[in-house]
């Protein structure tokens, strides 16, 4: 998989389809690609969701078309997939900073580009990472299903609940694996574990993943969380898979928190990913 060129050709698509009612899993199924793990990249290689993607690219198309003579707002907002003018003066307010109805006397508009992925090449930096194949293994999780949207806030939620609900003394919580069941599937299991040998038995609320046999590419993270994990999920889409000799099996990834102060800048936790040798 090379994801410049997928994240290129699923903007292509989107440009294409931007006057219907198209979905990030339906963007993702047309570049074959777990839901999960492309709205993950494209957010990492464009800094927005798609669905803000598309309501700006839709709002600034839009106001070009209100520049035009014998436009009318209400055809304008029905074209671009808003059910009423108020709800598109709203939107597009907030996009462009006048209302629709101040576009014809001249007020100045915000353009919003198609965006086009490059790779740019800067001075090499580091990355510590290591290839492990491992045999199959099984993960006790205290799990709960997330969507991409509702994953930003849900999951740092879920790791306070976790403790603050003393979860942790059924089963310690030093893992945090994604699971995408199946492709374009709209949500994921997201958990919260150990290694199923940890603990005796399955605690109440818990349940056991069982993980197959993988080449894993294992990334070193040093630094205090939240910001050095992020950094280096970053690090992995912009600058290690565009040239490795390796792509992603979207199935399952896993963050290990290994022991220490996780406030610390000498922390270290571990970005788990499933590869296979590039064809």
């Amino acid at each position: 998989m090379e994801w410049i060129q997928v994240i290129n050709c699923a903007i292509e698509y989107m440009e294409q389809h931007l006057l219907e009612d198209i979905r990030a899993e339906d963007v993702a199924g047309q570049v074959h690609i777990s839901s999960f793990h492309f709205q993950r990249a494209f957010h990492l290689f464009t800094g927005m969701t798609i669905g803000e993607y598309l309501r700006k690219r839709k709002l600034s198309l839009a106001g070009e078309e209100l520049t035009k003579e014998n436009k009318k707002v209400i055809d304008v907002a029905l074209k671009y997939g808003y059910d009423s003018p108020e709800s598109f003066s709203k939107a597009f307010l907030r996009f462009h900073g006048i209302t629709p109805h101040q576009v014809k006397k001249g007020k100045e508009l915000k353009y919003f580009h198609k965006l086009v992925i490059k790779i740019i090449v800067e001075s090499g930096t580091v990355m510590d990472y290591r290839i492990e194949k491992k045999e199959g293994f099984r993960l006790l999780v205290y799990a709960r299903r997330f969507t991409e949207e509702s994953s930003r806030e849900g999951i740092p939620a879920f790791w306070e609940e976790y403790y603050q609900k003393e979860i942790y003394k059924k089963a310690p919580g030093y893992l945090g694996i994604c699971a995408q069941e199946k492709m374009g599937a709209k949500d994921f299991l997201y958990g919260i574990g150990c290694d199923a040998e940890d603990v005796s038995g399955v605690p109440e609320g818990f349940e056991v993943l069982n993980i197959p046999a993988y080449t894993w590419a294992i990334f070193k993270c040093v630094g205090a969380m939240p910001a050095a994990i992020q950094d280096m999920w970053d690090r992995i889409y912009r600058e290690w898979l565009p040239g490795a000799g390796y792509e992603l099996i979207t199935d399952y990834d896993i963050e290990n928190y290994l022991p220490g102060d996780n406030t610390s800048d000498s922390y270290v936790s571990e970005i788990w990913l499933p590869v296979k040798e590039r064809a």
